[in-house]
């Protein structure tokens, strides 16, 4: 089989920036899915914020969607392209196969479970009577799009580890610009309110999981893709999720987290606070568009360069992974405290929600350049397949320290609902350092010592 896009040649640099731009730019646009909708939904005429914090509440639920997703998408494509580094590329291809298989199985399997526990699982999230109806009309149509999600964003990491970063960047923008034509058709147009941006949501996703499997199906990629999913080999399987389980779990704890801050704020501080947490979950996933860009076009070089056996290549890829992520943090970080209402008026103008929204900013974003040496430590362990240490610390930071501090901080006096607020940054600190560092010590004074 001939080897297309061989990481293995020319500076490692250029080869993560030929990944990383078109994948950044497919992480904006993929993030427009949601942003948009939120945006839109900010400004209904009538709904206040209660709409915001409608939809804010359905966040866990699209996390594990995600969470399901990163399990076979960002689990198998490390495997995949160090098979490809070793030019075993039947193994590279049954990775890929059986990733599709259990994305098609489990995309209907949360579709139905999530129908039949809507409701319930809405008010234990922290929905109020006043937030339900918000909450539910947006999700039971955002559920039918379940199966497109996960094929199209879980695949997709295995058209970047083909080296085919800009036809990964156009299945987000097919599916982001349909969105953004649609969002504001369905809402104001039609009168169709949060329905209508889960509608317009759920036809941009259909569209990108059909370019997706017209393109995997195709002559171009070296690894091309059935687009029947046939029986699942659980051997395969097995070895998609050992390392797949982190992204799981990275994913997974957003949504305990989530839960966990919604309820906190519902308590402290009512829908007001849980719409603040919406805004500022928002704007986080905006600043941090670029770090994971960043490492999504690193993972698939220095994949293929460990299985390769070109250990020098690989540490250059860390090394510029974690410098381009620190500078963007850093400047990231000064552009929140610095214009903190710009970012906040985006979503919401409301003036209440300005006022609070603005100290709770600055308190969620101190500290925001630490996320960086979480993101290169995490991407090193699970491009080189370490999966007991990247599931270690997807656990650390949010389970052992993000949640625990969420219900400890407000007791503190003089802390109050802003504890909730503080968890972010301390874990960020904590969790980040401990993560690179490890890393540093395994991976660079181990696996990769001369």
């Amino acid at each position: 089989m001939e080897q297309k896009n061989d990481f293995g040649t020319g500076s490692v640099s250029e080869n993560i920036i030929r990944m990383a731009v078109p994948m950044t730019v497919a992480q904006i646009l993929n993030l427009l899915y949601n942003l948009v909708d939120r945006i839109y939904i900010g400004h209904i005429p009538g709904a206040d914020s209660l709409a915001l914090t409608g939809v804010g509440l359905t966040f866990p639920i699209v996390s594990m969607i995600v969470a399901f997703t990163g399990l076979f998408g960002m689990g198998g494509a490390p495997l995949c392209s160090i098979a490809r580094g070793k030019k075993d590329f039947a193994q590279a291809q049954a990775v890929m196969q059986n990733a599709y298989a259990m994305l098609v199985i489990t995309g209907v399997f949360i579709t139905v479970i999530g129908y039949w526990i809507q409701r319930p699982l809405l008010y234990a999230l922290g929905a109020s009577d006043a937030t339900y109806g918000y909450a539910s009309g947006y999700l039971k149509i955002y559920l039918l799009g379940s199966l497109f999600v996960m094929i199209g964003l879980g695949l997709n990491p295995y058209i970047n580890a083909q080296g085919f970063g800009r036809t990964g960047m156009v299945t987000v923008i097919l599916g982001a610009v349909v969105n953004l034509i649609l969002d504001p058709v369905f809402i104001f147009v039609f009168h169709l309110g949060v329905q209508g941006a889960a509608l317009a949501t759920v036809i941009a996703q259909f569209l990108s999981a059909l370019w997706v499997l017209l393109f995997m199906t195709g002559k171009k990629p070296s690894l091309r893709l059935n687009a029947k999913p046939g029986i699942p080999n659980w051997k395969v399987v097995r070895q998609i999720m050992t390392l797949g389980v982190s992204s799981f779990i990275m994913n997974f704890t957003n949504s305990v987290v989530q839960v966990a801050c919604n309820r906190q704020l519902q308590m402290y501080g009512g829908d007001l606070y849980v719409g603040i947490m919406t805004v500022l979950n928002s704007i986080r996933e905006v600043l941090t568009m670029v770090v994971i860009g960043t490492a999504s076009g690193a993972q698939p070089v220095i994949s293929f360069n460990y299985g390769a056996g070109k250990k020098d290549r690989v540490k250059e890829g860390i090394r510029f992974m974690t410098k381009v992520s620190m500078a963007y943090t850093c400047i990231a970080w000064m552009v929140t405290l610095v214009f903190p209402k710009f970012f906040i008026q985006l979503f919401n103008s409301e003036p209440e929600l300005l006022q609070a929204g603005v100290p709770a900013m600055h308190i969620y974003f101190f500290g925001f350049c630490f996320m960086a040496l979480q993101f290169s430590g995490q991407t090193t362990f699970q491009a080189l397949g370490q999966a007991r240490y990247a599931i270690t610390f997807s656990l650390f930071r949010k389970i052992v320290i993000v949640v625990p501090l969420t219900y400890l901080l407000p007791l503190l006096p003089g802390v109050g609902l802003y504890g909730v607020f503080l968890a972010e940054p301390i874990s960020n600190l904590v969790g980040g350092c401990a993560c690179f560092f490890t890393m540093l010590k395994v991976i660079w004074r181990g696996k990769l010592k001369e």
